[in-house]
């Protein structure tokens, strides 16, 4: 009893001569090679030419800040929580008289850290920050033997004023 219909009888007739000296299976294969030399490379000659990405592309992350230069983020823990890797480990510290300049809210996260290693680039940080203070760049991972480079500090993480400059002209972020 058959559980499919995709059942195929198979020919067992003896082979003619042809099928025996095989001649016109490789003739068949050097036509299909033939024509696969003349076709159009799938392959891109990376250093010299870049593929053009996705509009949904997410790289490298980043922590933005806002106009005045002071970090966005307010350690507030939903990126951590939201991140289905638990690639992201934060520590919130309060912020002392003197730094507004540094800080946007009186909350900030002292330590940021996202294992790069265990990063899915699902863009579920980028979601779940009410402040828009992570998201995901257009930056390819570069590589690395090093297990430690994977792990990204705050410092790694920080748009530069440079960036910030750069960014604002260009209209992009």
């Amino acid at each position: 009893m058959q559980l499919t219909k995709r059942a195929v009888n198979v020919d067992r007739s003896p082979m003619t001569l042809g099928e025996k000296i095989y001649l016109p299976a490789i003739a068949k294969g050097l036509k299909i090679t033939m024509g696969h030399i003349f076709k159009k490379k799938a392959t891109v000659s990376y250093p010299e030419q870049t593929r053009p990405f996705s509009p949904v592309f997410r790289g490298l992350h980043v922590l933005n800040r806002d106009e005045q230069g002071r970090e966005k983020c307010t350690a507030c823990g939903l990126c951590a929580l939201a991140c289905p890797a638990e690639a992201i480990t934060m520590e919130a510290a309060e912020r002392k008289k003197g730094e507004e300049h540094l800080y946007r809210e009186e909350k900030y996260a002292a330590r940021y850290e996202i294992n790069m290693l265990r990063c899915i680039f699902c863009g579920y940080c980028e979601e779940a920050c009410p402040k828009d203070a992570v998201y995901l760049s257009e930056t390819i991972m570069p590589s690395n033997y090093s297990r430690d480079y994977f792990i990204y500090k705050k410092e790694d993480l920080l748009i530069t004023e440079e960036q910030m400059k750069k960014r604002a002209a260009t209209g992009k972020g």
